[in-house]
């Protein structure tokens, strides 16, 4: 069984290189290869830049779910934060941390899986570093562009906004209380980018720490309250009767479970509808609440739901 010391630092580094591939060379003049990458900005865009951390041990474990799955969950992640923005996706760099004995399958599975779900975003992988360390690291840098003025924000919405969400909520949270990962949601990034197209969309935010957190994040940067309709929250096909099988709580799932990656956004009051909402952004939306005046809070929740936090 080959490992990464076997192969080294620059031949991790070139395996790495051939799987990402080189990319359209109009939207990356340079990517791989050389000191740093040349991204391409079309008139009247700027910037937008995410980044994240996927740590073994604290994020994922390997004896839970495969090297791909742990990779894909990292990349959804980062992109994520991008589909939140309503961002066109412009590259990815990765700084890949791992141990010198590891199994190199293990090391090129886990960038494999990251690798599908930045090409399933249409981002290229255009640079990043490796390095040793005792436990498997990810450090992701996503970079996007939007049209000036129109990035999605987290401080835009208003007292009287309806709430929607895309998708389903609850299915990664039930996966992992089983303690076995299969299950990789989707940064939604068409979707972002036809709300940001949409002048009646005022906040939005994507459902990483769980419902009720980002919700709660949501309410801060706009100063606002929101309250949630519980019984409408949308979730997967016989979602209640998986959680009754594993003496789970339904509904701590769905508030809390993390990982969903859906859009949670707000419309102004004569904006769209849910049924007009689904059509123009190609997937299910469920209207589950409103943004009023008060001080920043959830209204309609049971207490216990915070969703993930680090420390």
């Amino acid at each position: 069984m080959r490992r990464v010391s076997d192969v080294g630092e620059f031949g991790l580094i070139d395996r790495i290189a051939r799987l990402a591939g080189r990319g359209d060379g109009r939207e990356v003049p340079v990517g791989i290869g050389d000191d740093a990458a040349v991204l391409r900005l079309r008139r009247g865009e700027e910037v937008v830049v995410t980044t994240d951390a996927f740590v073994e041990g604290v994020h994922f474990r390997f004896d839970h779910e495969t090297p791909a799955t742990a990779g894909r969950r990292a990349g959804v992640g980062c992109l994520s934060d991008l589909a939140a923005m309503g961002s066109r996706p412009l590259g990815l760099l990765l700084a890949l941390a791992v141990p010198p004995r590891l199994p190199l399958a293990v090391a090129l599975g886990f960038v494999r899986g990251l690798l599908r779900e930045a090409r399933r975003a249409g981002i290229p992988l255009v640079g990043g570093n490796v390095t040793r360390a005792r436990e498997v690291s990810a450090s992701l840098t996503a970079l996007g562009a939007s049209a000036r003025g129109r990035a999605l924000r987290r401080d835009a919405g208003r007292a009287g906004d309806r709430l929607f969400v895309t998708g389903v909520l609850g299915r990664a949270g039930l996966e992992r209380a089983r303690g076995r990962v299969r299950h990789v949601g989707t940064a939604r990034i068409d979707a972002g980018r036809a709300l940001a197209r949409l002048r009646s969309v005022g906040a939005c935010i994507d459902v990483s720490d769980g419902l009720v957190a980002d919700l709660g994040h949501l309410c801060r940067a706009s100063g606002l309250a929101a309250r949630l309709d519980v019984e409408r929250l949308p979730r997967p096909r016989g979602f209640e009767a998986a959680c009754r099988r594993e003496g789970l709580g339904a509904e701590r799932l769905l508030l809390a479970g993390g990982e969903d990656y859906e859009l949670l956004f707000s419309v102004r009051p004569r904006g769209p509808g849910a049924r007009e909402l689904t059509r123009r952004l190609g997937l299910p939306v469920r209207e589950i609440g409103a943004l009023q005046a008060g001080p920043p809070r959830v209204w309609g929740v049971p207490a216990g739901a915070p969703g993930w936090r680090h420390f």
